[in-house]
């Protein structure tokens, strides 16, 4: 019990520590846009360790002994992508779903109108991205393990589908969103694009050498 709270807390100060770095990072920023990208990128960075774990212990033994990690990294990703999600839906869609797709009432026209195509799309995949997270952490409880049994393992699977989702949600906001073409003044182009798309080569690459060596290894046997 001890352990496991402790663990807990080890993360909790974890993710406080990315959201600062990411907070701090960005003073031109708006203070509400500022702390839901910093959430935002704070969670990714939870996940991205979460699924690096797993490829690694197969390539490098010794990181196995990190493995038991990642049932706290997936519970504190999950929390703060939700605080993320909430914040953005509450500040930024302030409860309007037409808003949280992209559109927006126009004064001129006299109704809602799309101003940003991408925007509503992006804000789709990051909402079923949260769905899945909320199914993971829902079945990650000691009783909901002994309750699922060995398919636990199968629905855990989707949580690289919740990375690539959260990858092409990121992505949109990194490169895309705040773009010349943005009705609004354009912030300076976001620090984090390039060490993100690093972290994401980094996944799909451990992923394939970790998958070679499998394949390697059976074929021996």
């Amino acid at each position: 019990m001890k352990s496991h709270f402790l663990r807990h807390a080890a993360i909790g100060g974890v993710s406080v520590l990315f959201a600062w770095i990411f907070w701090t990072s960005r003073p031109e920023w708006v203070w509400d846009m500022r702390l839901w990208k910093s959430l935002g990128d704070a969670s990714f960075m939870l996940l991205f360790t979460t699924l690096v774990l797993g490829p690694l212990a197969r390539i490098w033994s010794p990181a196995a002994k990190w493995l038991p990690w990642r049932k706290y990294l997936g519970i504190w990703f999950g929390l703060i992508a939700i605080i993320h999600g909430y914040l953005v839906w509450d500040g930024w869609a302030r409860w309007d779903i037409p808003r949280f797709f992209g559109y927006e009432y126009l004064p001129e026209v006299g109704r809602a109108v799309r101003l940003e195509p991408g925007f509503g799309l992006a804000n789709l995949i990051g909402l079923v991205a949260i769905f899945f997270t909320i199914v993971l952490m829902a079945t990650s409880t000691e009783r909901a393990l002994k309750y699922l049994g060995g398919s636990w393992k199968w629905l855990h699977y989707s949580t690289y589908t919740v990375f690539y989702l959260s990858a092409i949600h990121a992505g949109y906001f990194l490169f895309i969103h705040y773009t010349l073409s943005f009705h609004k003044n354009v912030p300076p182009p976001d620090w984090f694009r390039f060490p993100f798309l690093v972290l994401v080569a980094s996944v799909l690459l451990l992923q394939s050498v970790a998958f070679m060596k499998t394949v390697k290894t059976r074929r021996k046997k």
